[in-house]
């Protein structure tokens, strides 16, 4: 399993990553979190719903209500342009993180 602070760290970015594939309910970012991490992310409602708050406050992400398949009302987000450039940055800061890491294991 993955640390709680390395989770919090990467919401953002997860988030915003999966958003630019298309608009996205809580639910389903949850799932998709733990699909993509091979069930090594596990995320929860309280853990979802304040990153998806902060980053809409921040206008990186904007919410609708819309009718399911099923008739019940889900509230999909969406990435806004604002979300789309710091998308940008979160994978510049990410991948030197990365790079940094793999240069001090390969040691």
């Amino acid at each position: 399993m993955i640390s709680k602070d390395l989770t919090a760290a990467s919401s953002s970015a997860l988030i915003l990553s999966i958003l630019a594939g298309g608009a996205s309910y809580g639910y389903q970012i949850i799932q998709s979190v733990r699909a993509l991490s091979e069930e090594k992310i596990e995320w929860t409602d309280g853990m979802l719903y304040p990153v998806l708050h902060r980053l809409e406050s921040r206008g990186q992400i904007h919410s609708s209500w819309k009718a399911a398949p099923t008739g019940r009302k889900r509230k999909y987000y969406s990435l806004t342009e604002a979300g789309r450039r710091a998308l940008r940055a979160e994978r510049e800061q990410w991948s030197i993180v990365d790079t940094t890491l793999k240069k001090l294991w390969v040691q």
